[in-house]
Formats: C-alpha cells, structure tokens, sequence
C-alpha cells in the first residue's frame, strides 16, 4: 500500500514480515544503499517505510522498494549488486517491470544453477539469442558480452539443442607480439583464448569442461583454425570480434552449417589491428543489420555490471578519445 503523505513524502507498507526483513537488508543497509543511490531519506518503522526526498527520487525509491519485494514474492533472493542494477533500469524507465529481467532464468546445469540479465540490453540480448541464428554483440568489457552467450551455449549444450560448443577469437596482439612469447603454437596462442576458458569453467566444473575438450564436444580454437570447415548442429561464439579483419569475419560467418547458431561479441573502442586494417566487426555491423534473421544488440557504458568504477573508467576514456578528435580537426 502506498500512501502520499505530501509533494515529498510517501510511505509503503509491506505485509509479509519475514519478506520485508529480507527487503530492509541486515540492519536496514538495504534501505539505506537505496537512499544513498536514489538521493532520498529512508526511515523504517515496523514493516512500514517512509520517504523524504524530491518528488522523482522519491518515486524511484518507492518503485524500486515495490518491486524488490514483488521480487522476493516470487523466491528471487535480494544481493547488494540487484539493488544497484534495479536502481539503474528504473532510473532510466520507470514502467520496466523487473520481473521480466531478474526472473529470466539460462539453467546451465542438471542442478538447476541459473544465470539471470541484469539490466534490459542483457535481457534484449538473450531473447535474440534464443530467437536469432546469427547474433551480434557489441558494447564495451564489462556489459556481460561474452558471458552470457556461454551461458546460453552451456544452456543449449546441456539441453541436446546443440552437440558442440566452438568458442574462438582472433589471436591478434594487444602490445605484445605473439611470435616473441615462449613454446609451440598451442602455447602461444593460449593467453589469448584464456578469457573463453574462464567463462566456460564459470558455467561447469573444470573437470567436466576438460573431459568435454578432450571428446571434442567443446572446441577452443583460434579464429584462424575455422577457415575450410563448415560448422554443423553447434553453437559458435566468436569472442573479441573487433580484432578480425574483414576477410576472417566474412571467413567466420560463412562456416555457420545446419541446425547452428552464432554469437559474435567485440567493443568497436578497443580495436589493436593495424591502423590501415579495417576491422571485419565494424564492417559487419555496417553492412549486415538489414538481413533478416541477424540481430544487432549494443550495449553501452550504462549497461556495466562489473565494478561501479569500470562505467566511470569508460566514461573517462571517452572524454578522452573525443577530445583528441576535437583537436585533430582544429
């Protein structure tokens, strides 16, 4: 029940006294990360909260107090890091209904252990992903990319949706060069397809992600080693797709077979290929959004979950990089 006390003022009522502890948080820092986040004051008494603050902020705090508890109606435990994304999604759209987003379970395993979105561009990306056969992700590190395209790989592997999971990115260097770096081509190449492998033993056991390598079931290669083959009843990520030259992403895109499905990833600001490369992601995404049954999802700084600061480090760069372009045209 909610109740306009005035123009700055609201208090809520919440019924269940058991969910409402979990709604407060351990000695109320729910409530209070919420005041902090939305510029409002917060004081409980009993089950019933009160709000003081400017009438919009005051409405976002209300929102999101509402719908955290909805959420926790429905069995969907309350961390720190849902406060922070529901904050963010009904900052920028108050009629979001966060059921749609946190409530979206990818099952990556027998035992029910789920990966969930956490803003509306994760959420717009996974049901492309389910919907499309050919999926591009682009946005900066830290949005999720990568991540959630092995859930969803894990999820359709575990499924008997698809027999193989083949996960590649170019082997381009970032400051290094690669021919420089110690032991044969497995090796070398190895630091750069590390990031898939942290991903893939996130979803399963390290254990059972070795033995699925062993049978072939799940592939790590570089881009490289797809050239000649023609990729049948498997779900492909191709990771760090900024990096691939014009001639590897066409390469890449035209192995996809039967019964298959692709998701691409990559961040256009963080390209390391030679200056007069042109990257085969920017020209993908340039040439390709009209077809149907590719999809196009961007995500942006705002959509960050890794640590509050990388949204102000990207921010910061950005600044950076605009006033270089600003300069160099004066």
């Amino acid at each position: 029940m909610v109740e306009n006390l005035d123009n700055k003022k609201t208090s809520l009522e919440f019924s269940d006294i058991d969910l409402t502890r979990q709604l407060f948080g351990e000695r109320n820092n729910n409530l209070q990360k919420i005041a902090k986040l939305t510029d409002v004051t917060i004081n409980a008494r009993g089950s019933t909260v009160f709000i003081s603050g400017d009438e919009i902020a005051a409405a976002l705090a209300g929102n999101v107090l509402n719908q955290l508890y909805n959420l926790l109606q429905e069995g969907y435990p309350i961390h720190p890091n849902d406060i922070d994304f529901a904050v963010s999604v009904l900052s920028g759209n108050d009629r979001v209904n966060l059921k749609d987003i946190f409530l979206d379970r990818v099952y990556i395993t027998s035992k029910k252990s789920a990966v969930t979105p956490k803003n509306l561009a994760q959420k717009e990306y996974i049901d492309a992903i389910r919907k499309y056969d050919i999926v591009f992700g682009i946005g900066p590190a830290g949005t999720g990319k990568t991540y959630l395209a092995m859930a969803m790989a894990v999820s359709a592997l575990s499924k008997g949706i698809v027999s193989r999971i083949i996960l590649t990115r170019p082997a381009v260097e970032a400051g290094e060069a690669l021919g420089f770096l110690p032991g044969d081509l497995a090796e070398k190449v190895d630091p750069y397809l590390r990031p898939l492998y942290d991903a893939l033993h996130d979803m399963m056991r390290f254990e059972k992600a070795a033995a699925l390598m062993q049978k072939g079931i799940i592939e790590v290669a570089p881009i490289a080693f797809m050239r000649g083959r023609t990729l049948n009843d498997s779900f492909i990520i191709l990771d760090e797709a900024q990096n691939t030259t014009s001639e590897q992403m066409k390469m890449f895109l035209t192995r996809i077979g039967f019964s298959s499905k692709a998701v691409i990833t990559g961040d256009i600001t963080q390209i390391d290929l030679p200056s007069d490369r042109i990257s085969g992601l920017i020209e993908s995404k340039n040439i390709l959004q009209d077809i149907n049954g590719i999809k196009f999802v961007f995500f942006s700084k705002k959509d960050v979950v890794r640590h509050k600061l990388v949204q102000e480090i990207i921010r910061a760069y950005e600044e950076l990089e605009a006033d270089k372009q600003k300069n160099s045209s004066n």
